[in-house]
């Protein structure tokens, strides 16, 4: 099942739906869907209504390093277990919002195609075998980072991390989707600069979800981001970022699109 959230109107409040099998039709859902998928009374053509990002998520928990390319064109070690960072919840938005360059650090903005865990039932401790059972569905994430922040002017990544509109999330929430052997790529523009396979990643997504377990209660929303392939921005020669009027694409085979524009602030 594709499960997306949206809205018909500007003003109406957020609600949760799936697509049908055609890919054509929101089908309205009750509830948010990890409280069940019973279908409500409307329907609409996809063309018709707005994707939003397709969870609101209490947290938003990010992996760095997770892929072996990239961590080879960081010139950084292999770490030995995850390295767990936080984006603010305020970052998230969803498929064709702009990605604003901030006014504060507007010059090394840079992207990073990600697959993202979305958490369906209350997890705390739970081991890695059991993971599959707290994981709700997948989605297409872009872990956005402004580089100077992150890399040069501060000692941690929270701000370089969390500036708004810097986590775009969709367009949808796929329950079926299986992320062993996931292509992953980013283009810029039509340009292709990541692409890379889930098969590089050092800690698989159950073995994420159970490391992450360990430190936070995950709860239902909760969106954990598993790493990024290599070919990012400010690895390439020479370094290359993200300007106003382009369009980035962040493309996971199997699973979905997810695109936005770029925009200045």
């Amino acid at each position: 099942m594709r499960v997306v959230r949206f809205v018909t109107t500007p003003q109406e409040t957020p609600r949760y739906g799936s697509l049908d099998e055609a890919g054509t039709t929101v089908c309205e859902l009750r509830s948010p869907p990890w409280l069940g998928l019973e279908p409500g009374p409307g329907r609409w053509p996809l063309a018709a209504v707005t994707l939003l990002a397709p969870v609101e998520p209490p947290d938003v928990i990010a992996i760095g390093l997770n892929y072996r390319e990239h961590a080879a064109e960081s010139q950084l070690k292999l770490p030995a277990a995850p390295v767990i960072f936080l984006k603010a919840t305020s970052s998230v938005i969803g498929p064709d919002a702009p990605i604003l360059l901030p006014r504060m650090a507007p010059d090394e903005v840079d992207a990073e195609a990600e697959l993202a865990i979305v958490i369906g039932t209350t997890c705390h401790q739970v081991t890695a075998a059991a993971a599959a059972d707290y994981i709700f569905g997948y989605t297409c994430a872009n872990d956005v980072s402004a580089r100077d922040c992150q890399l040069r002017q501060d000692a941690q990544w929270a701000r370089g991390k969390s500036f708004d509109t810097f986590c775009p999330l969709g367009p949808w929430i796929d329950t079926d989707f299986t992320p062993e052997t996931a292509h992953v790529q980013l283009r810029v523009n039509s340009e292709l600069w990541q692409d890379g396979a889930t098969t590089d990643m050092l800690f698989d997504c159950h073995t994420l979800v159970s490391y992450c377990s360990q430190v936070m209660t995950l709860r239902p929303g909760t969106v954990i981001l598993t790493g990024t392939p290599p070919g990012v921005g400010f690895a390439r020669t020479p370094p290359r970022f993200l300007h106003a009027n382009e369009v980035v694409e962040v493309t996971i085979t199997g699973l979905a699109t997810l695109r936005n524009p770029v925009a200045a602030f």
